[in-house]
């Protein structure tokens, strides 16, 4: 079969070049006569790869001196619970914004171990847009946004005020889509499974001074960002495939220009889908503008009947497969559609998205 257009929202697609490479090591990587699956951690193959994945993320992200960069594993999920054990420390208390199903997750989580105050949220709209002119201030451990919605489809097209509090940041689905400037926060975040690796590596980007040895109480471990820090993140095995995949992966996006090719490219796809969504009168885009995912895009049909939608939406996705589009149901919690066009999706899979939406518009408008 030959290969479709992937518009799924994680794990999503990858560069094809890089899945290339990775087959033709997979039996024999860098001459070692082994594929990174079944080397040592330990080995000094493997360690030049680590090496390598770490000097490209600290260029392509141009992050500063005095932070660590650590591959862990648990994905953005354990990060919920890391952050307020970790930082939560003189206070015992964080601050929020709520933006999505993420956000209010990783909310839930950090209640479990510190006082949590949602200080401003976008729920009252349906989580459509960005909340303005957030400003975080008082005695706060640490304030956390979610910078990009793959649910909800929502953006921070600023970094809101913080005060002097360290600002922690989700940035699983937009990591080097764009430009983004490290100093400004205190910890990022990302699981790997949108724009870096398949699923099972998570990238924390993690200021030197807010590493403790003195976590809240019965910390395990493997929950310490201390521990991880102190071995260099082979504390115990870490995911050597994927942090190698993330190696070619990162490679590419450096040969494309880096997070400032990645957000030329970004802009004219998104610019592409929002443009015809904006000008259309058969779907609509569900995000208010000025708040719009480059990453992730759910849009609806106006139909108001909610059965008739949802058979409309059915057809859609089933029309979309059936011409090697797959992935557009959007998540079982809105439903509706979403295109995830992330680093990877060339620009021809827009082009083709766009056209097979104006054949359906066509052929439903007026049923």
């Amino acid at each position: 079969m030959a290969r479709v257009v992937n518009f799924a929202a994680g794990p999503s697609c990858l560069p094809e070049e890089v899945l290339k490479q990775a087959a033709k090591e997979m039996l024999d990587c860098n001459g070692s006569g082994m594929g990174v699956n079944e080397m040592s951690h330990r080995s000094s193959t493997f360690q030049k790869i680590f090496d390598e994945t770490e000097a490209l993320v600290r260029e392509l992200m141009n992050v500063p001196d005095n932070y660590k960069v650590l591959f862990l594993q648990g994905g953005a999920s354990t990060q919920f619970a890391m952050i307020p054990l970790n930082l939560g420390i003189k206070y015992n208390k964080a601050a929020y914004v709520d933006t999505g199903t993420w956000s209010t997750k990783a909310i839930k989580e950090a209640k479990r171990f510190i006082t949590v105050d949602t200080i401003a949220s976008s729920a009252d709209k349906g989580y459509s847009y960005i909340p303005k002119n957030v400003v975080f201030q008082g005695d706060y451990d640490y304030a956390h946004i979610t910078l990009n919605n793959t649910i909800k489809g929502s953006h921070w097209e600023y970094i809101p005020e913080t005060n002097g509090i360290p600002l922690v940041a989700d940035i699983s689905s937009c990591i080097l889509s764009e430009p983004l400037d490290v100093s400004k926060f205190g910890v990022l975040y990302a699981g790997a499974q949108k724009n870096l690796a398949p699923a099972g590596v998570t990238l924390v980007i993690i200021r030197e001074d807010l590493i403790t040895d003195k976590p809240l109480d019965k910390t395990p471990l493997m929950l310490t960002y201390k521990t991880h820090s102190d071995k260099g993140s082979m504390f115990n095995t870490p995911p050597c495939w994927n942090i190698y995949m993330m190696n070619l992966n990162l490679k590419w996006i450096k040969k494309l220009g880096g997070a400032e090719g990645m957000a030329k490219r970004n802009h004219e796809k998104a610019d592409l889908l929002y443009n015809y969504l904006d000008k259309s009168d058969y779907y609509y885009a569900t995000v208010e503008k000025g708040s719009r995912s480059l990453m992730n895009v759910p849009f609806l049909t106006y139909e108001k009947d909610e059965e008739k939608a949802k058979k409309i939406n059915k057809l859609f996705v089933l029309g979309a497969e059936k011409e090697d589009m797959y992935n557009l149901a959007g998540h079982r919690s809105v439903g509706g559609m979403r295109a995830s066009i992330y680093n990877a999706m060339d620009i021809k899979g827009v082009q083709k998205l766009v056209k097979y939406m104006e054949k359906f518009a066509q052929e439903n408008l007026r049923k």
